[in-house]
C-alpha cells in the first residue's frame, strides 16, 4: 500500500532545503516496508481538497518503534475530502469504511465542504463536487437518516451495509428472481 504524504506550503521552504529530506523519506519507506507501505506521493496543501485549518486538527498515528519520525494524518473530514477529488472505487470504498469507523456530524462535513479552497485543475474541483451529494448520502445512511427518496434507516435493515456496497441486480436478473418468487 502507498503512503501519500501532505507537505503545508508554509514548511516548503524548510523542507526543500533540507538536504536530508530525500534521505528521510528513503529511510521512511525502508523503515515502514516491514507493514507492507510506502511513500510515492508528496502533495502540497494546495493540490488537495483539504479544510483551511486542516494542520490544526491533524491526528497522530503510531506505527512500530520510529525513533526519529512522528506520523500524522488528516482528520477523519480532511481525510474523506482527500478521497473525493478522483470518484475512484478504491476512494469510495476508503470513504465508507472510514465512515463505517468514525462518525462523520453532515453538519461540519457541510462546512468542511464550503471551507475548501478552490482546487487548481477544473477536472478535480468538477469531481470534488460532484461527489458531495454521494458522500452526504453515505453520512446519512450510516447515520441511520435518510436524505433523499427511497432511503432508508441501516439500524432498521439488517442488510443494509451488503446493499450498500455491493452492486445491484442486473434488471433482467432481478426480474428471473421475481418470476422465482412468484412459482
Amino acid at each position: 500500500m502507498d503512503v501519500d504524504a501532505i507537505l503545508p506550503v508554509v514548511e516548503m521552504g524548510k523542507i526543500e532545503a533540507d538536504a536530508q529530506f530525500w534521505k528521510a523519506i528513503e529511510l521512511t519507506n525502508k523503515s515502514l516496508l516491514p507493514e507492507g507501505l510506502y511513500v510515492s506521493h508528496l502533495f502540497t496543501d494546495e493540490q488537495v481538497a483539504l479544510t483551511p485549518n486542516w494542520l490544526a486538527k491533524i491526528v497522530p498515528v503510531e506505527i512500530g518503534d520510529l525513533k526519529h519520525l512522528r506520523l500524522f494524518r488528516p482528520s477523519t473530514i480532511d481525510l474523506i475530502l482527500t478521497k473525493m477529488m478522483r470518484n475512484d472505487r478504491q476512494d469510495i470504498g476508503d470513504i465508507a469504511f472510514i465512515l463505517s469507523h468514525e462518525h462523520v456530524d453532515p453538519i461540519e462535513l457541510d462546512k468542511a465542504f464550503a471551507s475548501v479552497k478552490p482546487l487548481g485543475l477544473e477536472e478535480l474541483q468538477h469531481i470534488f463536487s460532484k461527489m458531495q451529494p454521494q458522500v452526504r448520502e453515505m453520512v446519512a445512511r450510516l447515520n441511520g437518516t435518510t436524505i433523499a427518496q427511497g432511503g432508508f434507516r441501516h439500524d432498521l435493515d439488517p442488510d443494509w451495509w451488503s446493499k450498500w456496497t455491493q452492486p445491484s441486480v442486473a434488471p433482467e436478473r432481478a426480474k428471473e428472481k421475481d418470476r422465482s418468487h412468484e412459482l
